[in-house]
């Protein structure tokens, strides 16, 4: 039977589809001799929301998943919003994504402004908009899966790095305020800062 350290290095090397295809069988067995630490260490190598489903079993596109995440108002030198365009949709949304296991939300969304754009932010630079809560956070995918995200919402005007994205996105670009596209993921959080901004000049 192999060690555990040397499962958790072996999972390190696996696509994102892999880690998903892993079994709820194969994924008991591994989880039966591991530690708090460790399991938690698994968590974060395949991603916490699709680890919790893995453990549900056949029931994993069933339930419906409650998410404590983070997103980005990214914003550039003319105060244009920057906007991904998912691969697994025909939406733009904001950078962000789930918090792992053991992290604090401001570790969350630099991490996932660094997976999802390559931008490099400081946890200064990190300014705090709301805490978006509620129906409007329920997200709908693909595949069947329904979760209501619990969302910290940042806004970032400092960062540095090029931008770059992964197989997540099919585009990312700066838009206006003005002239956002219609068919938008995140119309809660992106009103959210509108709604500040527009109180500031009032």
């Amino acid at each position: 039977m192999k060690k555990t350290n040397e499962i958790l290095s072996e999972i390190k090397t696996m696509s994102s589809e892999e880690k998903r295809n892993i079994s709820y069988e194969q994924l008991k067995e591994m989880i039966s001799p591991m530690t708090p630490d460790e399991i938690i260490e698994l968590s974060n190598i395949i991603g916490y929301p699709v680890f919790t489903r893995m453990c549900m079993g056949d029931l994993r596109h069933k339930f419906v998943l409650l998410q404590d995440g983070a997103s980005a108002i990214i914003l550039n030198n003319k105060g244009q919003i920057l906007l991904q365009s998912r691969a697994d949709r025909d939406k733009w949304g904001l950078p962000g994504g789930c918090q792992e296991l053991g992290e604090r939300i401001e570790e969350t969304m630099i991490r996932e402004i660094k997976e999802e754009t390559n931008l490099d932010v400081l946890e200064k630079d990190l300014e705090l908009i709301a805490l978006v809560t509620g129906p409007s956070r329920r997200n709908d995918y693909p595949n069947g899966d329904i979760v209501i995200n619990n969302t910290a919402l940042f806004c970032v005007r400092n960062y540095t790095g090029e931008l770059k994205w992964d197989e997540e996105s099919k585009d990312m670009k700066f838009f206006e305020i003005t002239n956002l596209p219609k068919n938008q993921n995140d119309p809660d959080l992106i009103e959210t800062y509108l709604r500040l901004e527009r109180s500031k000049n009032t």
